[in-house]
């Protein structure tokens, strides 16, 4: 197993190689405009890094938000691009979950939380590192302090809100290199991973008006 793994649904834009047990490379950096210029500079870096060819690479495993648009979706359609090359399987892996197993978090329950802009986060709930105990949401944070009332938290949302989220904690960002960790032990235990679809939770910024009229030659 090699796996190559990367992630653009938050401000980092992170990829790792993963050979089934460990990282044996990975980058990460923090840029939420740039993720289209940063993210394949990346790869050929944790590649040379490794010492390793891309049509080494066995699977590609790629982090599906939630997380804004336009910078989900650059590294969702290069992980696509990258499958269809090298006639390799795409794994999908909720972000949130990524930062969830690299908490170190030993008990739960606790919250991932990351930035969703707008005054707002994409949040989940978990039972420990591994385990999430519904599906990801996007919500301002007083409107969930109720539901997350004494949890400790994780990730950037977090750290922006502590009136909401007093027991905040790191890391901030999800990286490439437990993603690919946790999706390796899915795969290891015969489980189904994701498909590598965005999970956007609302409509992009950038919407056509609503009264534009189409003109068409006659």
């Amino acid at each position: 197993m090699l796996l190559l793994a990367l992630d653009t649904a938050t401000p980092a834009v992170t990829v790792a190689l993963h050979d089934g047990s460990r990282a044996v490379s990975e980058s990460s950096q923090v840029d939420a405009r740039r993720h289209g210029e940063l993210l394949l500079p990346a790869v050929d870096r944790v590649l040379a890094d490794a010492g390793v060819r891309l049509d080494a690479v066995t699977g590609i495993v790629v982090g599906v938000g939630p997380g804004p648009y336009t910078g989900l979706r650059v590294g969702l359609m290069t992980a696509d691009t990258f499958g269809l090359a090298l006639g390799v399987p795409v794994h999908g892996v909720c972000t949130l979950d990524g930062l969830a197993y690299a908490s170190g978090i030993d008990s739960g329950p606790f919250v991932v939380a990351t930035d969703a802009r707008r005054k707002e986060v994409y949040w989940a709930r978990y039972d420990d590192v591994r385990t999430r105990t519904g599906e990801p949401a996007v919500d301002r944070p007083a409107d969930i302090a109720a539901e997350v009332e004494g949890l400790p938290a994780v990730g950037a949302g977090a750290l922006l809100y502590p009136e909401t989220f007093p027991d905040a904690r790191g890391p901030e960002h999800v990286s490439a290199a437990s993603l690919a960790a946790l999706a390796a032990e899915r795969l290891a235990a015969g489980e189904e991973l994701l498909e590598p679809r965005p999970l956007y939770l609302r409509r992009p910024d950038a919407q056509v008006p609503k009264n534009y009229k189409v003109v068409t030659p006659k």
